[in-house]
């Protein structure tokens, strides 16, 4: 039987703005099974960036239950919810958040200082986690040296290194041109069939079809959740 990843029951989450309460999820139950590949897509106000945000431990939903790989995280601490994010979720973000001034290698290497591995053991780490995105001869290049798929791969390493239980990536290819994301997406396809469970949120068809499930969010609701029968790669 497969073993639930992320089992969310009831997830809502409301946000005051002046004197509004906006909805941004509406009762959201939602199981997903380890080893999964999903995509989450919706129009802009769908709901689903504030899905993803509660996903990633980034946000904590108004009502509802959370259980993350076994852990109810509903209601835990900031401090605690750190924990969770440093040991169980790797996140990719549309603008590859790289620190400027330090290199490929030194970037995937910072999610270890704070897991308190030691230095000789970060960059061989690091070094293989690079070498497994393609990047074996870019390691000492600081961001503004690398293209903007190579700076993707960079954040996709860091994402990697801790080895997560869970790979979150939010508009993975929003500043690539179309050849580019292919690469990247081709790249994603690799992760997955290594074992890795990847939830990706996009608002691109051809993007979304890269997944081998496609969870559609309207008005704060899951619309549709379908099997994709034929993933590309």
């Amino acid at each position: 039987m497969k073993e639930k990843i992320i089992e969310l029951e009831n997830i809502v989450k409301n946000y005051r703005v002046g004197t509004q309460v906006v909805r941004a999820l509406r009762s959201v139950s939602l199981d997903i099974y380890k080893g999964e590949y999903v995509a989450i897509m919706g129009a802009s106000g769908s709901g689903k960036s504030t899905l993803m945000n509660i996903l990633g431990c980034l946000d904590t939903p108004s009502s509802g239950k959370y259980v993350l790989n076994g852990k109810d995280v509903s209601r835990l601490t900031d401090d605690s919810l750190a924990e969770i994010r440093n040991s169980e979720i790797g996140f990719v973000f549309q603008v590859f958040n790289l620190l400027p001034r330090n290199t490929a290698l030194e970037n995937v290497m910072l999610p270890l200082v704070y897991a308190g591995i030691k230095k000789a053991e970060r960059k061989q780490m690091a070094e293989k986690t690079l070498t497994e995105v393609g990047l074996e001869d870019r390691m000492e290049h600081r961001p503004n040296e690398l293209s903007g798929g190579q700076r993707q791969r960079v954040a996709i390493a860091r994402a990697l290194i801790n080895k997560p239980a869970l790979l979150l990536a939010d508009e993975p290819t929003g500043n690539l041109d179309s050849k580019i994301s292919e690469e990247i997406m081709k790249l994603f396809a690799d992760i997955h069939r290594k074992g890795n469970t990847l939830v990706m949120v996009t608002h691109e068809e051809d993007i979304a079809k890269h997944a081998h499930r496609i969870i559609r969010l309207k008005d704060g609701e899951i619309e549709s959740d379908t099997i994709n029968k034929n993933p590309i790669y």
